[in-house]
């Protein structure tokens, strides 16, 4: 079963193809994903890389684990899958709307 590993405190110029070789030192990787900031499409410090082997998943999350890549200090763990996203306002649903009558309340002509 394939391994997938959060790294985090990447320099913001990393590039994928860094991260795979980066983890290739210990094996296998299948992929390499970076997280980009989807606006500016600038790097948002972190990202993940799937391994198949487990054995040499474990070995290169031990091994680069506070490590110093690029002048900043590695975070290496276990991805864990994604929570939907709660809390902090109402993010879903109806959104802004007021209730559709425009806000000026009913039958007054101006």
């Amino acid at each position: 079963m394939s391994k997938r590993i959060y790294v985090g405190g990447l320099p913001f110029n990393t590039t994928e193809e860094e991260m795979k070789t980066l983890f290739a030192t210990y094996g296998e990787v299948s992929s390499a994903k970076l997280i980009t900031d989807r606006e500016s499409g600038q790097s948002r410090g972190f990202g993940f890389i799937e391994m198949p082997n487990d054995a040499e998943a474990a070995t290169a999350m031990e091994k680069l684990n506070g490590t110093d890549f690029g002048g900043r200090k590695l975070t290496i763990n276990e991805a864990r899958p994604m929570e939907p996203r709660t809390g902090g306002g109402d993010r879903g649903g109806r959104g802004g709307d007021r209730g559709g009558r425009g806000g000026y309340g009913g039958g007054n002509k101006w």
